[in-house]
């Protein structure tokens, strides 16, 4: 396929624009970007993978490449609409008012993947905000089409099921976020990421070199618009989905908010609520197994060393036991 490009990553990975027109919000013209890792000479290609990445996310986890192709699948990522390297001048970062539009660039992306590796299999990983909104799509794309072909297999790290807080707190947010929304769909609240990007990044106390320019240490702003779209898609999540693959869900054993860095702070999921992964995930369909890891950051795969090489393992089972990938990993 023609149009790759050399990529931010440097050699080994090339890039893809995948131009998506006007913008429904608003906001110009919309792309995504798929990248890939480029193919070496002992590869065995037996699949892909199509990655999607979360809030305040793009692609950037090479030895996460390095992981999938060791199991002989090629690796694409995909940095969704006004996000990483797709982000245009004058766009809000992730901002959309419907997470049903990132089915378009899903739906290219995956057209992407079956071009370069025709009639093999695919496994979509996806993390966080990611880990909401492929589900989703899946099912829209399951009910529109008949199934999912391709994708063959689901793997969720710490996917974003529901909003923190009690049911007594989540049903007056909701309810305020419906008229917010409206009156000011752009209107911006604290990310409140303070201390998770700094314990990820090697200017801080982590070990993660990514360009703070698409992954803001600070984390992104959250706007009243989006917001509303997450819980829109929480509610649609919660009526039950059937993603029609099997899937695999990865999360820690704990969640902290702290607001004060601590050890703590990199042995646990220090964004989302780990509860709502394991209450929530059975709303999948089909065969769903939860994967419960001691000390796994929120990132289960940017973790500590040792929880890290515990995600990476529990993957490459699941995958053998799909029969999705062989191999071993180290890194």
């Amino acid at each position: 396929m023609s149009g790759w490009q050399p990529d931010v990553l440097g050699d080994g990975y090339e890039q893809r624009t995948l131009e998506l027109g006007p913008d429904p919000d608003g906001e110009g013209e919309v792309a995504a970007v798929v990248v890939r890792r480029t193919p070496r000479e002992a590869d065995e290609v037996r699949g892909a993978v199509l990655y999607v990445h979360g809030f305040t996310d793009y692609f950037f986890q090479t030895d996460l490449a390095d992981f999938f192709a060791a199991h002989g699948l090629a690796f694409l990522a995909v940095d969704l609409r006004k996000s990483g390297r797709a982000r245009r001048e004058g766009q809000t970062a992730h901002y959309t008012t419907d997470l049903a539009r990132h089915d378009e660039e899903l739906d290219a992306a995956l057209a992407v993947v079956v071009e370069e590796h025709p009639g093999l299999p695919v496994v979509v990983l996806a993390h966080s905000t990611g880990g909401l909104i492929t589900p989703l799509w899946l099912d829209r794309r399951r009910r529109r089409l008949g199934d999912v072909g391709p994708v063959a297999g689901l793997v969720l790290n710490s996917p974003w099921f529901d909003l923190q807080g009690t049911d007594l707190q989540r049903g007056p947010v909701t309810q305020a976020l419906r008229l917010l929304s409206k009156v000011r769909p752009l209107q911006e609240l604290t990310a409140g990421l303070s201390i998770y990007g700094p314990s990820l990044h090697t200017s801080g106390t982590g070990e993660w070199d990514f360009d703070p320019a698409m992954k803001p240490l600070e984390g992104c702003p959250v706007t009243w618009g989006w917001l509303n779209a997450v819980r829109r898609g929480h509610a649609r999540l919660h009526r039950g989905l059937d993603v029609g693959v099997p899937s695999l869900v990865l999360r820690s054993r704990r969640s902290d908010f702290s607001s004060a860095y601590s050890e703590t702070s990199d042995r646990a999921d220090i964004v989302l609520d780990v509860e709502h992964m394991s209450r929530w995930a059975g709303c999948l369909g089909g065969e769903v197994e939860v994967a419960v890891l001691d000390d796994a950051r929120h990132d289960v795969f940017l973790s500590l060393p040792t929880p890290r090489a515990a995600a990476y393992d529990r993957v490459g089972r699941w995958l053998r036991e799909h029969g999705l990938g062989e191999g071993s990993f180290t890194g």
